[in-house]
């Protein structure tokens, strides 16, 4: 589930953002005037081979730009009409009011929206759609563009698996209709007050466990019910 971001959770965010990409970074802002740890953190990314694309909207920030751009595997390019603030790795983006902008981050009422890849498949490729787009017209990096391992993979299905309530919703039916079905076929099981627990059968059928901010499982889309 999308979960929404105050100015204090949006800069945890980013810094994870950072911290667990293992491809790709992307980063659109009108502002670049970057925290200190901002800037090692895409420093180390950058070390350990992640490809990171900055786009960015304002001109008079040249002395951040060239200090970004001689960062290997960090490609900066300019969009005059951005205004979105959107930063995404290859599993999970934000869409925020925060500028990369250190002034913004350490004084500013800001507010974002959170959503990973794995339980929002289609708003994370909507957003990413748009992202390489923006990338496109600001005449990004062809490393982000045209790798063999893209942001948004167009020949990959957007997702093989729905979380309990998704798969519901697919099938047609209640939430707690479907885990009663669930149950019934021995794909889960019922413990400790009414608390579900995945089998082995589960498993097997290539449901997962999870744990977010709550518990939840996961499910192949053609799982039989």
């Amino acid at each position: 589930m999308a979960e929404f971001l105050d100015t204090t959770a949006i800069s945890y965010q980013l810094e994870q953002l950072l911290k667990t990409a293992k491809r790709r970074i992307v980063l659109i802002s009108p502002y670049l005037k970057l925290r200190p740890r901002v800037r090692e953190l895409i420093e180390d990314a950058a070390r350990l081979g992640v490809q990171v694309q900055i786009v960015y909207g304002k001109k008079e920030q040249c002395d951040e730009v060239e200090r970004l751009k001689a960062i290997n595997r960090v490609s900066v390019t300019f969009c005059k009409n951005v205004h979105v603030k959107c930063y995404l790795n290859e599993d999970f983006g934000m869409v925020t009011s925060l500028n990369l902008y250190d002034f913004s981050q350490a004084n500013n009422q800001e507010m974002g929206i959170l959503f990973a890849k794995l339980t929002e498949p289609d708003l994370y490729h909507s957003v990413s759609q748009e992202a390489l787009r923006i990338i496109r017209i600001s005449g990004g990096t062809a490393e982000v563009l045209n790798s063999p391992t893209p942001l948004v993979e167009e020949s990959a299905p957007l997702y093989d698996k729905l979380t309990t309530a998704k798969l519901a919703a697919k099938l047609g039916v209640q939430t707690t209709q479907l885990f009663n079905k669930l149950v019934g076929r021995g794909y889960l099981e019922r413990r400790e007050g009414n608390k579900h627990y995945i089998t082995s059968k589960g498993r097997e059928a290539g449901g997962e466990f999870r744990m977010g901010k709550g518990p939840y499982f996961l499910w192949p889309t053609d799982l039989q019910v």
